[in-house]
């Protein structure tokens, strides 16, 4: 019987909390991000394959969590809602990809250094 060689290969999931909650991660910057290119909450939770209600409920953490608002809305009318990401918002994304930058390279090399070619 031979066996299939099997390749192990690091993950790294990287989140901020405030007292406990998640406020910013990489899956919750993307739903910004994807608030920021379809404009409105409903087309980033389409976009990204998730109910709006999940979507709607993450923005709300992260504002209560931060302390800040996160989103311009605008309700529906003859053109349709949106949302818009705000100064804090772009802020923050910025911030959390410059905290990002580099994870995944440093995480590669450190198990590289731990497993080897494993």
């Amino acid at each position: 019987m031979t066996h299939k060689r099997q390749i192990m290969k690091p993950q790294a999931n990287l989140w901020i909390e405030v007292d406990g909650c998640v406020v910013l991660s990489r899956w919750r910057v993307q739903l910004l991000d994807a608030i920021s290119e379809t404009g409105s909450i409903s087309g980033a939770a389409d976009h990204m394959g998730i109910p709006y209600r999940c979507a709607w409920e993450k923005i709300h953490e992260m504002e209560k969590g931060l302390g800040v608002t996160l989103l311009d809305t605008q309700t529906g009318g003859p053109g349709g809602g949106g949302a818009r990401l705000t100064p804090a918002a772009q802020d923050l994304i910025a911030r959390f990809q410059h905290f990002d930058q580099g994870i995944d390279t440093y995480v590669q090399r450190h198990f590289s250094e731990a497993f080897g070619d494993k």
